[in-house]
């Protein structure tokens, strides 16, 4: 009999629904997993089995009672780091706040919890959720499960390599610059970044956020399916007026054409040619199923890449430069330091220009998305990162967030992107980008799911 923990979230939810297995059984083998393969690459780093091992009982005794509890009934998910969640520490990868124990859950974790999902534990994150890279002086170093010399991806590379190596069905992220994306790239799996307003979210624990973060940072599913990535988000974008940002936009969406475009190189960035192999070979896959996909330049994202580092970082100068210093993580003042020097500080003046500047942007993505509902695009310049690369030197640094022109663009625009694992160039993860309309995260998940189709789904993975 293959092992639980193996499962998709689809499968293990249909199982305790039927009463083929109980919710206290996967949970016992999720923990199981992890108690066996975390020690070698630390995605987890708050482990939790008497809650998880509660909280499957309790849906076991619904279970009992006739009661469904819900899409994700009996799977075991994580949940990063950086968000609320009852009774823990929302630390952020910082020692600073090893001590911020939250009083109550941020939507997104009642979400899963509505959802009869299991949480077995919380993941690990950069310092600050400001690295493609995942290592902090709190929780120390997260290694990719496929291959250790590689970065896991970052911020949410804690969650990536928890699903890849089988640490839980469901991982929850966060994406601002890429956190989800990357993370799900870099380990050879599958993730979303929803558009800005489909999953509420709100961490107690800190001041609300200013603008800029407000209008890009998102919570969106990890996991090696596509099928449960679409699962998850119908749990996550559950209703929760805690969150002003919420849309109750339907899930479902009228089909679009089988209409995409294909970016190789946006705006010339430099494309490793097992990325661009990547990428031809999913257009071929959508054409096989039908699909007409044209080869064209998409709008510019050289500009939002821009933009997006004057709303973040004037967010940041004022709210998180000055404890930089306080926690004192090498990392994190080496990234801060070089972001800092690529992005002068501004006024009020050029933060009113930049927002304005946004407004014109997204009217330029939008109407090239209604010919085109589908943009095929790089997650990455390059294959994944040799471990640490953006920290050896200030060229690496420049090297890197070059590379990453698709992660640091896209969320100033608010839409949404897909992360689809589609290959190994070897023993290194590689995989495309979807780009679709805003809310139309139905869109992406079915083209993902023809693209999945033409390869073989991620398994997980014993760490290399």
């Amino acid at each position: 009999m293959t092992e639980l923990w193996r499962l998709s979230a689809s499968e293990l939810a249909d199982l305790v629904k039927r009463g083929d297995a109980s919710a206290a059984e996967i949970t016992r083998s999720t923990l199981e997993r992890l108690s066996r393969v975390n020690p070698a690459i630390n995605a987890v780093v708050r482990e939790m089995p008497e809650e998880a091992l509660a909280a499957a009982a309790e849906i076991d005794r619904r279970i009992a009672a006739g009661e469904d509890p819900g899409p994700l009934t009996g799977v075991p998910v994580t949940v990063k780091e950086n968000v609320d969640q009852a009774g823990h520490p929302t630390t952020n990868g910082l020692r600073i706040q090893r001590d911020l124990v939250a009083a109550s859950d941020s939507p997104v974790v009642s979400n899963l919890r509505k959802a009869g999902a299991v949480i077995v534990g919380r993941t690990n994150t950069p310092a600050f959720s400001l690295r493609w890279f995942t290592r902090n002086s709190l929780h120390g170093h997260t290694r990719n499960p496929r291959n250790a010399s590689l970065t896991p991806g970052g911020s949410s590379g804690g969650a990536a390599a928890a699903v890849a190596s089988g640490i839980g069905a469901v991982a929850h992220g966060t994406d601002i610059g890429g956190s989800i994306r990357y993370p799900a790239y870099a380990c050879g799996i599958h993730g979303l970044r929803p558009s800005v307003g489909r999953v509420p979210a709100a961490n107690f624990t800190a001041p609300d956020r200013h603008i800029g973060a407000q209008l890009m940072a998102v919570s969106g599913p990890l996991a090696r399916t596509v099928a449960d990535l679409r699962l998850a988000l119908a749990a996550m974008a559950a209703r929760d007026v805690r969150d002003p940002w919420w849309v109750p936009a339907p899930l479902a969406a009228p089909a679009a054409e089988k209409r995409a475009a294909l970016t190789i190189a946006p705006e010339g960035m430099a494309v490793d040619p097992g990325v661009e192999r990547a990428l031809r070979d999913a257009a071929a896959r959508l054409r096989d199923a039908g699909w007409t996909v044209e080869e064209v330049e998409c709008p510019p994202l050289r500009e939002p890449a821009r933009l997006q580092l004057v709303l973040w970082l004037t967010e940041f100068r004022r709210t998180g430069a000055a404890v930089i210093g306080k926690e004192d993580d090498p990392d994190a003042s080496f990234v801060f330091g070089q972001l800092d020097g690529l992005c002068p500080p501004c006024g009020v003046n050029e933060l009113l220009d930049a927002l304005q500047q946004r407004v014109t942007l997204i009217r330029e993505w939008q109407l090239f998305l209604e010919r085109y509902p589908l943009l095929i695009c790089p997650v990455s310049g390059e294959l994944p990162f040799p471990d640490l690369l953006d920290v050896e030197s200030p060229a690496s640094f420049r090297r890197v967030i070059e590379a990453q022109l698709t992660q640091v663009g896209l969320p100033l625009l608010g839409l949404p992107g897909l992360t689809v694992s589609t290959a190994m160039e070897g023993n290194v993860p590689v995989g495309v980008q979807l780009v679709g309309r805003r809310f139309d995260e139905a869109g992406l998940l079915a083209a993902g799911e023809v693209i999945e189709a033409g390869g073989a789904p991620p398994a997980p993975v014993d760490p290399a």
